[in-house]
């Protein structure tokens, strides 16, 4: 008993009165809670503010009506979408992600009418969204064209290309980075998969061509439609690639006019160390480094799939589908196929399916060689299919196209030429030159035997065409004369490259060539010269040909004027190339047509922009020859202004180094240019204006154009300021080559007599004239020069005349007053280093013979002379001279009140002059 009352203590139950509450557990969770009301009165109001079209629907009602069932619903709704965007282009951003995944949506629809509004629309959008808009999206509108193109239904794939047209003109680099999926639903498109009996063991597929008779067009015309597609995508995927090339001549990849950066050297900089110039090999195009290590590519650690053609593997596997399929389409269009046709003629369809054909094997080719095993690419190629190309492809070579003329069966080959286009738009030449392309690429030095006798077809066809006069566009000209540079790389032997040389000169003299066309016979001829120009000296042999192509550029050049600049600088450059390698036909004839190329009125520097009138200037160092006639046409082109100063000073430079004086250690060429003929070169330059404008001027009288004082017999003609400043430049430059003859004495002597010549006597002399010659003789003179009077008497009128002008210029004459600092300057320098020169400046300042308006002028210049730190010695030494002319003017303004002026010379004088020991006695006498 006492264990079983124990038990029940222990568990006591708890006895619930009627009416009392329930007690509540220790452990009970507390579920009370409390609610606050949130306002939020922006978000609860209706979208009212969405721009609707006609039909008063926004874009989620048009974006919602494109899931309908019907049709029509839907089609009205692309249509409403394209109203909506074109009025209101600003709802493309706001709504793009949704805009772009339901119209691609619709391009499997079952509808037709729904999928070529769609493909409208997506027309419109892609002129509207940039490529970096459309770049996140465009993985779904990938997958929806790759569903479209491997659809069941034959309709959905033919506008499934419509699709693929609208986005390769619009986005072709977002579209080939899928090109996997997408080359195999091409593939697809026009193939099936067959289990071939010969490859059974191995479990693989083969692709064979795929007939459908339920399109609504022929097998044929269905895979012409594909395969253009196909071409398109493989020319974009060329064009995306990071070695980007052109076709035909640029497609190697020793191309000599590949874009290089040219390195702009200072040459004084340089020779004061304070320019480096780093050189490499291979024209600076890129450092050539000697190592057997690559560095791998970031596409190395991606997946093949991810790579597409990139990757040799991909590459090789499409190759290996696609080319069975397009021999196969080409059997099929062959004229073996079709009805007896005379000769080679081709249907207008069967023409252009060929050359699709052709065009995508070509880009295949392409793309082989921009992997870096290209030798053995080739030689693969080579393996697998030179033979059926020969048998298929040369078979009935070269093809024409059969002219379609109803009512007319009389004469209806009459006039077909290989090289001429048809009625119905088809290059037939190009898919000729195309399948020359093709054929030459499979061949080489090593099988020129194995290959002599298709070589010889394609030479001959490459010939007459050339030949036959025919005109022929930049397309079809770039191809034949890639197909022509291959052929003189696989036979280089002159018996075979001279022909075809021929065959290319003789298209060349062709009249009236379209500019592209004409770039590219330049390049090849160009690229000709300098790859012949690289063989050993012992093996080579000049083609004549060669020669007489190079002789007539620098004629072509003197004709071509300003017609088009392009191709000026192309000739432009080939005759420098040329010209650095001393090649003797070109250097004659640019001799004989250099006064036509520099002429200062009309010749092609002049005319020329800045950068081919740098190139034209460089060649003059390549003439054999520079005779007075030449030298008097480029002093002409230096101080005219039609080209910049810089490169004015450039050809002075040119022609010093040209010069005996350059101080070369070796012998100069002798009867390069005569001494005389370079001083009258240098002297002309100088003064900087010809003789028959110096004679002209001497008529013109007054303002604004003269500066006239009456204490000089020198007027100044005012020069407008960019001709000054030009004329200025060149001085320095010419004083420069001046001063580094070695004999200064004999130099200084020859200006000396050229000024007394022609300037002597002149009553006009321009003021850059006058600047220029007083800074010859500063840079010249030495103490061993002995000056004539009569240079003497003109220096100190020209000095007097330019002080006279800059003390009398107004300050709101803006022009002129820039040239204050040269001009003073110049003068300064000339008085303080020829002291009898400024005795006879101050000589001539005869007060009594000038008005009282020009007194206070000489005055001031007086006074600036006194001051000047470099001239107080000698304005010592002429105190005499000064104070005399201090009594005149205090003479003739006896009686007066003293001006401003006036006291202020009494001061200078008191303090430079008359303070000074030497001085005879004080200036109060004077008053």
């Amino acid at each position: 008993m006492t264990k079983k009352r124990k038990h029940q203590e222990d568990f006591q139950k708890v006895k619930l009165k009627v009416g009392k509450k329930k007690p509540k557990l220790e452990n009970a969770t507390d579920t009370t809670f409390k609610t606050k009301a949130i306002q939020i009165p922006e978000q609860l109001k209706e979208d009212g503010v969405l721009p609707t079209q006609n039909r008063k629907l926004n874009i989620k009602d048009l974006l919602s009506q494109m899931h309908h069932y019907s049709p029509g619903v839907k089609h009205n709704a692309l249509l409403g979408l394209k109203e909506l965007l074109s009025q209101y282009p600003f709802v493309i951003d706001a709504h793009l992600s949704n805009i772009i995944s339901e119209v691609a949506a619709v391009f499997t629809d079952k509808d037709s009418g729904v999928r070529e509004a769609a493909v409208h629309l997506l027309q419109f959008l892609a002129s509207k969204i940039r490529a970096e808009q459309i770049a996140p999206f465009f993985p779904l509108v990938s997958a929806h064209l790759s569903s479209a193109m491997t659809h069941i239904s034959e309709g959905i794939q033919e506008d499934s290309l419509k699709v693929l047209d609208v986005l390769l003109e619009a986005y072709p680099a977002l579209l080939t980075d899928r090109s996997v999926i997408l080359l195999k639903n091409f593939v697809e498109l026009i193939s099936h998969q067959q289990l071939s009996k010969r490859l059974k063991s191995r479990d693989k597929l083969s692709w064979m061509l795929s007939v459908n008779p339920n399109r609504r067009v022929t097998s044929q015309q269905w895979r012409l439609n594909v395969l253009t597609r196909l071409r398109k995508f493989l020319q974009a995927v060329v064009d995306g690639s990071s070695d980007k090339e052109d076709e035909g001549l640029q497609e190697q990849k020793d191309n000599p006019h590949s874009v290089r950066n040219p390195v702009c050297i200072s040459w004084k900089l340089h020779a004061n160390n304070q320019q480096h110039v780093q050189l490499f090999e291979n024209g600076g195009l890129r450092p050539k480094i000697n190592s057997s290590f690559r560095l791998r590519s970031l596409a190395g650690v991606m997946d093949s799939a991810e790579k597409g053609l990139s990757s040799a593997e991909n590459l090789k596997g499409f190759i290996e589908i696609i080319i069975p399929l397009l021999i196969e389409c080409w059997i099929e269009a062959s004229p073996a196929q079709s009805a007896p046709i005379l000769g080679n003629l081709l249907e207008s369809e069967s023409q252009q399916l060929m050359q699709q054909v052709l065009s995508i094997i070509h880009l295949l080719w392409k793309l082989t060689k921009r992997h870096d095993e290209t030798y053995k690419m080739e030689l693969w190629l080579r393996m697998n299919y030179l033979v059926d190309f020969k048998h298929h492809f040369m078979r009935h070579f070269p093809y024409s196209v059969q002219e379609t003329v109803k009512h007319k069966k009389k004469d209806s080959f009459k006039g077909n030429k290989n090289c001429m286009t048809s009625s119905n738009h088809v290059d037939h030449l190009l898919l000729n030159l195309t399948l020359c392309d093709i054929m030459v690429s499979l061949a080489s030095t090593s099988t020129l035997q194995t290959d002599s006798g298709w070589l010889d077809m394609i030479r001959k066809f490459v010939t007459d065409t050339l030949q036959d006069g025919s005109k022929l566009n930049s397309k079809q000209v770039n191809r034949l004369l890639g197909v022509t540079w291959r052929l003189m790389q696989i036979q280089q032997n002159k018996v075979a490259t001279e022909p075809l040389i021929k065959a290319v000169y003789t298209l060349y003299q062709q009249r009236n060539l379209l500019f592209p066309v004409r770039t590219l016979l330049l390049k090849f001829f160009s690229r000709v010269y300098q790859k012949e120009d690289l063989r050993s000296q012992r093996n080579r042999s000049r083609s004549k040909v060669l020669s007489r192509w190079l002789a007539g550029l620098p004629q072509q050049l003197a004709l071509l004027g300003l017609r088009n600049p392009e191709l000026s600088n192309q000739l432009i450059d080939i005759i420098h190339s040329a010209a650095s390698r001393s090649n003797k036909e070109l250097l004659q004839s640019l001799q004989a047509t250099a006064a036509r190329i520099y002429d200062p009125l009309e010749g092609t520097l002049v005319l020329l922009p800045a950068e081919a009138q740098r190139r034209l200037v460089q060649l003059v160092y390549f003439l054999p020859c520079l005779p007075a006639s030449l030298l008097a046409c480029l002093s002409r082109c230096c101080i005219m202004g039609r080209m910049s100063s810089d490169l004015a000073a450039t050809l002075i430079g040119i022609l010093h180094m040209r010069s005996s004086f350059a101080g070369w250690k070796c012998q100069v060429q002798e009867n390069s240019m005569n001494d005389v003929d370079y001083f009258s070169f240098l002297f002309s330059t100088l003064i900087g204006f010809s003789r028959e404008e110096l004679t002209s001027l001497q008529g013109i009288r007054g303002k604004p154009h003269i500066s006239q004082t009456q204490l000089s017999p020198i007027r100044l003609y005012l020069t407008d300021l960019d001709q000054f400043l030009h004329h200025w430049a060149v001085t320095e430059m010419i004083c420069h080559s001046l001063s580094t003859i070695p004999s200064q004495n004999q130099c200084f002597d020859i200006l000396q007599t050229g000024i007394c010549k022609y300037l002597v006597g002149l009553v006009v002399i321009p003021d850059s004239t006058a600047g220029s010659v007083l800074c010859a003789i500063n840079k010249l003179l030495d103490q061993a020069c002995i000056i004539s009077e009569n240079l003497h008497k003109f220096l100190a009128s020209c000095c007097y005349s330019l002080l006279y002008f800059l003390l009398t210029l107004d300050k709101e004459d803006a022009e002129h007053l820039q040239k204050r600092d040269m001009l003073w300057g110049s003068c300064i320098s000339a008085l303080a280093l020829l002291p009898r020169l400024l005795r006879l400046m101050l000589q001539s300042l005869q007060v009594s013979r000038i008005c009282r308006e020009e007194l206070p002028v000489v005055a001031q210049l007086l006074r600036l002379l006194m001051q000047h730190g470099q001239l107080r010695s000698h304005m010592i030494t002429n105190e005499f001279l000064v104070q005399q002319i201090i009594k005149d003017i205090m003479t003739l303004k006896s009686g007066e009140v003293q001006e401003q002026w006036l006291t202020d010379l009494h001061y200078c004088f008191n303090i430079y002059l008359a303070s000074h020991p030497q001085t005879p006695g004080p200036i109060n006498t004077v008053y």
